[in-house]
């Protein structure tokens, strides 16, 4: 059943030009496929479709993770991009420039994008 299923993360855009410069030039991110209803990007083994709505930003969450390997290292790879990271204030969270301590779940830290979506950085294993 669903077990043994791929999972694929939609995230909206309001403007699917502008969303693609983000992804591309700020994440270093190239669509695999392109159609018209949108973008697929794949990393990791994973992916995940960019497509245009007016409902792009309006989650007030984060809507997809990125895991990598050091998060403090990929803050500095993409600040030198132009990605601002946000802070959050959040019980039991450390702070160390935007990269958050949390007992027992690792360190991460989380952006949006061109079109108000939150995105997370995180070294915790899934």
């Amino acid at each position: 059943m669903l077990q043994d299923s791929q999972v694929t993360a939609n995230i909206p855009a309001a403007d699917l030009g502008r969303a693609r410069r983000f992804y591309e030039d700020k994440l270093g991110l190239v669509p695999a496929d392109e159609n018209p209803g949108g973008l697929v990007y794949r990393a990791g083994g994973t992916a995940f479709f960019l497509y245009e709505t007016d409902q792009a930003g309006k989650a007030g969450h984060t809507i997809a993770q990125f895991h990598v390997g050091d998060v403090a290292s990929e803050v500095v790879d993409l600040e030198a991009r132009g990605v601002v990271f946000e802070h959050y204030d959040m019980p039991g969270i450390t702070w160390d420039g935007p990269v958050a301590s949390m007992e027992g779940m690792g360190h991460a830290a989380w952006f949006k994008d061109s079109e108000d979506n939150i995105l997370c950085l995180d070294d915790a294993a899934i």
